[in-house]
């Protein structure tokens, strides 16, 4: 796609990414059999290739509307479109660049500003979330049920096991809102490293991955995150650590982009770039490991796997924790277009419920249709947005699992 670049972005990081990638988009129309919310909308302004065209219009000099912002945000930045992408265009990278530009260039309504100012507030500080949940489930009892369904109930508290002591030592993101929904995923994670003899070490001061930030326009915010989380984690990598162990799929995309993310911070460009070749996903870190794994006891077997976009799309990692899982005997029930997204997608649920939820409607039939005992995923948001409104249970699949 040839493109003239305004004034304004020449000579600058973000004009030369935003035309490489504009410039391989061979407009095909491949991306929209596969794109979720052109599927619902049926209109091309929904669709990654009608929001290049309008990003493409910013980037050239046009002025930016309210209405270009409408169709970005609609935009759940699922990447199915990358998977389906004959021409290898990096839509994700695009529509980050074209949401920030059209960001700086209008005005919101104040309520729109004010809401999502506060998710980027709340939602990366994981003290603050976690007390306004505990605080919301104490009074969840009284408070009319429309309301009650979106706040989960508090699960039992967990111990977290001894670290084993091991030559093999990896770090874990613990996240931010995912202590408080599910705390029970990253202490399921550390159960399973410390049975195989995986010694797990913490680091309290890493907190959110920066994605939150990172689609909400607000880069250099999302950058203060990233370089948090290396500052904290750079003096065990020096010492040996083999990995940054990723159970979000969610955050998991977010840190392997980290090297790109930051390739203009002279300061941490390098650091950024080893941080992103050791983030891994569990299945990345569990399929060598597959012969001393087994179930838990208590793990149904017959299971439909949710897998999130940004595990497959994002990671690039599909079909792989759905083998992990087959060869370990579990049952996994056939799901109908399993390339869609649930309408979870980081803050989208929140911002945009209608699209959210009908996709949800859609997610949940296809996955309840093989009759599962559960649902199984590998995103912390994936899981919540899924819980209300299934007939069974949704858990993460390092749950169900057991080392020998």
């Amino acid at each position: 796609m040839q493109t003239q670049l305004a004034d304004f972005l020449k000579d600058t990081p973000e004009g030369a990414e935003a035309e490489r990638i504009l410039r391989s988009c061979v407009h095909c129309g491949f991306c929209l059999a596969t794109c979720p919310t052109y599927q619902l909308l049926g209109d091309e302004r929904d669709s990654p290739r009608g929001r290049i065209y309008l990003i493409k219009q910013v980037v050239e000099g046009e002025p930016a509307t309210a209405e270009m912002r409408l169709h970005l945000d609609r935009c759940l930045t699922c990447r199915a479109c990358e998977t389906t992408c004959p021409s290898g265009v990096e839509y994700g990278k695009l529509v980050d660049i074209g949401r920030e530009l059209i960001e700086q260039r209008t005005a919101r309504p104040p309520r729109e500003r004010a809401l999502r100012q506060g998710l980027r507030r709340l939602l990366p500080r994981r003290a603050l979330f976690t007390a306004l949940l505990r605080l919301g489930q104490a009074v969840r009892p009284l408070v009319p049920t429309t309301l009650r369904r979106k706040i989960p109930a508090r699960g039992p508290t967990l111990p977290w096991p001894e670290p084993a002591r091991s030559a093999r030592k990896v770090l874990m993101l613990e996240g931010c809102v995912q202590p408080g929904l599910a705390p029970e995923i990253n202490v399921a994670t550390a159960r399973l490293l410390a049975q195989l003899g995986i010694e797990l070490v913490r680091t309290p001061q890493a907190g959110c991955c920066g994605a939150i930030s990172q689609h909400l326009a607000a880069s250099a915010e999302a950058a203060e995150y990233m370089r948090r989380n290396i500052d904290a984690w750079w003096p065990h990598i020096e010492a040996g650590a083999e990995a940054v162990l990723v159970n979000a799929s969610g955050c998991g995309v977010q840190v392997k982009q980290y090297g790109y993310l930051l390739r203009n911070d002279r300061a941490y460009a390098e650091k950024a770039a080893r941080i992103a070749v050791l983030a891994k996903d569990p299945v990345e870190l569990l399929e060598g490991l597959a012969d001393r794994l087994r179930p838990a006891a208590d793990a149904p077997r017959r299971i439909a796997f949710q897998s999130p976009c940004t595990l497959q799309h994002g990671q690039q990692l599909n079909g792989r924790v759905e083998a992990l899982l087959g060869r370990l005997g579990f049952e996994l029930t056939p799901v109908a277009d399993p390339h869609l997204c649930c309408g979870s997608a980081g803050t989208y649920s929140i911002l945009q419920p209608q699209l959210s939820q009908a996709l949800k409607t859609n997610k949940l039939q296809n996955l309840q249709a093989g009759a599962p005992e559960l649902i199984a995923s590998a995103n912390i948001g994936c899981i919540s947005h899924l819980a209300d409104g299934a007939r069974v249970p949704v858990r993460h699949w390092l749950e169900l699992l057991a080392a020998k």
